[in-house]
Parts: structure tokens; sequence; C-alpha cells
């Protein structure tokens, strides 16, 4: 059986580091393969030159048992490829249309016009197969970011109509921000690909990776080393082929909970109100304490963290830190408070793309690289190297821009840039783990507990039930707006997920 995509001893190289060093990899007709690795491990560089983002430095790529070259994304669409990025790739000023058909707009533009009706029709073709309530003529910007990803998924399914050949979807981390019924339709959506498409599937949630695919490819270092039938295979063969060692039997760490019924209030909320997005919310967070807000997509509590840094303002309700009322006009002010937030969409809000690792890590408090006033250059790069050996971040050096880093290690540099504070007392982390690799996961889930220890209070909003019944003392639910219900959590006497479940929705 001939492959519909195929690479052959594929090398990528980027001054010096072997981003990919001899990958060989195939999809078959009407296959799902999964594709696994650390981050860092070349995963998004084979995507890339799947894509014609980039053209390899050795080795081939076969499209149907033909050589091909992708001197671009163009190339590799009019090849029948589509791609789901993990980082958003969509223009947010103009409207959903506009984006599922950009650049391949086709007798939908004549003489410099859009024929809006056909644009729309076109579009809603694509958000019709994904079973997507959205609009065509929404613009992009007013979408929550797991609406923003259906349409990314549209806008991939777009391919399916020009190409020649059978199509080949890339799903790049594609149920990062998706929960509940929008899970459910994207795993419809691959079972529906699976028909006329072959589909590879990119995801550190290894549970789902098992659930859709009918092969797994493993990525370590920029080599493939594994490749296992997923029906054949379980989560610690995987973990153990990813990162080289068995997965912890403790993951999240459990027993490293310490109780905090006798530690100070260091954070209250109170009838915290954002007319129109959650009102009357009123929660404490101990010194030591993680306190996990669960709820679907609309509940309000990603809205909450936001007011809670500054970043939007409240409409009524006070938040007292240390017994002192606190008004916080933007995030400086929340700063200034010793609060620190981990946002979910890290390229938007968290790094700062352009400037070096090390300068990323000191954004929050450049002062413990200071010598008086001025930046002790030896001091910022020897507190970066120890970050970076801390947190396990993959970079060739301090000095490397972030924004050639892998979405994970991104994720490790804005934690770094937070811990390094020495005033940090109250940590938001919406999504911490989004996107970060089993390994990467645990290390975040150490260090959690490490800063507990320390006194450290946090507002968690996790990427799974799991991961906040397993990290919080207690638990909040939120359904439209309000708290629902409130659940202890102490270590080995956790809520089980259908508890709040039930609660959520």
């Amino acid at each position: 059986m001939t492959a519909v995509l195929e690479v052959k001893d594929l090398t990528k190289r980027f001054r010096g580091v072997v981003a990919l060093d001899g990958v060989s990899f195939e999809v078959r007709p009407h296959e799902v393969v999964g594709l696994i690795g650390e981050n860092g491990a070349g995963k998004s560089t084979l995507l890339k030159v799947l894509t014609g983002i980039y053209q390899p430095d050795a080795g081939v790529v076969l499209r149907n048992g033909e050589p091909v070259t992708f001197r671009n994304s163009s190339d590799a669409a009019r090849a029948g490829i589509g791609m789901v990025h993990q980082e958003q790739s969509l223009v947010t000023s103009v409207s959903v249309a506009e984006n599922i058909l950009l650049g391949a707009e086709g007798d939908a533009v004549r003489f410099g016009f859009y024929n809006w009706p056909k644009l729309n029709a076109v579009a809603q073709r694509q958000l019709d197969k994904i079973a997507s309530a959205i609009s065509p003529t929404t613009i992009v910007e007013k979408l929550s970011f797991a609406e923003r990803q259906l349409v990314e998924l549209a806008k991939a399914m777009y391919v399916e109509e020009g190409a020649q050949v059978e199509p080949v979807i890339i799903l790049d981390e594609p149920t990062s921000v998706l929960e509940g019924a929008e899970l459910e339709t994207l795993f419809a959506q691959i079972d529906r690909l699976r028909q006329i498409a072959s589909v590879i599937f990119v995801s550190h949630r290894l549970e789902e990776v098992l659930r859709v695919s009918d092969r797994v490819y493993v990525l370590k270092d920029g080599r493939s080393v594994g490749e296992t039938d997923a029906a054949s295979a379980d989560i610690d063969l995987l973990h153990r082929l990813m990162v080289g060692r068995e997965s912890s039997a403790q993951f999240y760490h459990e027993d490293e909970q310490l109780p905090v019924d006798e530690a100070p209030v260091k954070l209250q909320v109170k009838n915290l109100t954002r007319a129109g997005q959650f009102e009357d919310v009123s929660f404490d967070v101990r010194a030591g304490e993680v306190v996990g807000i669960a709820g679907v997509i609309g509940s309000g509590r990603e809205e909450l963290s936001r007011v809670l840094f500054g970043a939007e303002p409240s409409t009524s309700g006070s938040i007292v830190v240390d017994g002192k009322p606190v008004k916080f006009a933007s995030p400086v002010d929340a700063v200034s408070s010793g609060f620190g937030y981990i946002p979910a969409e890290r390229r938007i809000e968290g790094i700062a793309d352009g400037l070096s690792v090390a300068e990323n890590i000191f954004l929050v408090a450049p002062q413990t690289a200071a010598w008086g006033p001025f930046r002790n250059p030896k001091k910022a790069l020897e507190i970066a190297g120890a970050w970076i050996k801390r947190l396990r971040i993959r970079t060739p050096d301090e000095r490397t821009n972030v924004g050639n880093l892998s979405g994970g290690n991104q994720q490790k540099v804005v934690l770094a840039k937070w811990l390094n504070s020495p005033e940090l007392e109250v940590l938001i982390l919406d999504h911490p783990t989004r996107g970060l690799d089993v390994g990467a996961k645990e290390d975040v889930y150490i260090f959690v507990r490490e800063q507990c220890a320390k006194g450290m209070a946090v507002v968690l909003l996790a990427d799974s039930l799991e991961e906040t019944i397993a990290l919080s003392h207690t638990i909040l639910v939120m359904r439209d707006g309000r708290i629902e219900r409130r659940f202890d959590a102490p270590a080995g006497s956790k809520p089980k997920p259908v508890d709040l479940v039930e609660r959520m929705v």
C-alpha cells in the first residue's frame, strides 16, 4: 500500500542545532497517525516541513509515492495538506469567512472585491463539516479562544475541496482549549475525516492520542524513537518512549499536598462582579493553598481570573490581600501587590517575542539581575541559566529569541518569569500546562507543590478535571457566572470528576 504522505531520512538544522535528525514517517490512506514527543522533540519542525514553512536540509518528502518540494504553505495546500496550528493563525479583525478562504478565495473575489454571498457560502460549507454554529460573518475577535480553534479546523478543511488527491489534515494540539461537547464534536469530525482523508494528530494528551489513532510515532531529540499500533499501546509505554523513563507513580505529587486549615488567609474575594460575565463571586485562598476553579467555556472562570489580575475591570465587589483592600486599575497594580498570572494565550500575553529567553525571564523583576541601578549582564545570564536548568527549558542558550522556542518551552519561560520575582505571593494559573508534554507537566506540578510549601497562594484554572482535582485543596465549580458548588479536596480524599461535572452543566 502506497503511503499518501511519507518522509524519509528528513534532517533540518538551525544554527548548528539539529531539530530533525534522519526522521522517517508515513501516513497511509484513511488512517489517523498520532505524533507525540516532549517539547522540543522536533514535532513542530516536522509539521512545518510538511506544510512548506521550512525546507529540509536533507531527506525527501513523498506525496502518493512521488517526491515533492513545498516552497511555501500554498504549495502544500495545493497538494491537499491542511493544518490546524497549535498557536492560532487567524486575523482577528476580519470575518470568519475571510479567514477560512484567506489566500485561496478563487472566484469569490472579482476585480479586487469580495463576492460576499459566495465567500460566505463557501465558508459556511466548511463550518457545516464540523457541525459548528459559528456564523461566517462574525468578526473573529468576538469569538472565544475555543471558537477560534474551530474556525482553524474549518479553514484546514478547505483543502478538501481543491485537492486532486486524498487530503491530509494535520491537527496540532487541536483539543488544548476544547471541552465537553466541543471536544466530542472534534472526535466525531476525526472519525468522519478518516473516511475521506488521512489525519496526523498531535497532542500531549496521550489518552486522546490512543483514542483516535491507528498508529503512533514518537519523536525524541529530533529522532524517531518508536512506532506502535495504538491498539496494543498504553499511556505508560508512550510516556517511557517519550521521556526515557517510567512515569511517576505520583504524577501529581498528591502526597506533597500539605494541609492549610491553620494557614492565614492570603487572598479574599468578596462579592466580585463583572457585568455580563460573572457575579457575586466570593472565596478565600490561604497561604500555601491551591483553589481550583472548574467550569465549562462561558462559565465566567476565565474572565474572573483576568479581573483578579487587573487585566479587566470589575463592576462591583472587592479584593483583599493580607487583610488590606486593593484596587487594580491594571496588571501593573496587581504585580505591585504580589500577583502573578500565567495566561492561556502565552504567545499573545505571556512572552515578548523578539526578546531573548533571559530578557523574558527578567521582565517582571529586573532588579534581581541588577547592580544598583544598572543591569548586571553576567548575573542575568547566571540566573537565567539556573532557571533554564531548573525548569528544563530546551533552548540553545539564554540569548536565544524566545519566539524560536517550541510552545511548551515558551510556557516554561513564562513560569520562570514569575517564579523569579521575590515579591510573588499570589499566582493565578490559567491553563499552565496547556501544550506541555507529560514530563514537563510533572515539572510544573512539582513547582506548584514547592511554591505552596513556601506559602504561595494559587488560583488554578486547569487543563482537565483530573488536574484540577489532583492539585487543588479546594475546588469551586462555576456555572453561568456564579459559584455553583464548593468542594474540599484534601490529599487522599478527593472528589471524583463526575461530582464536578454534575454541577458544571
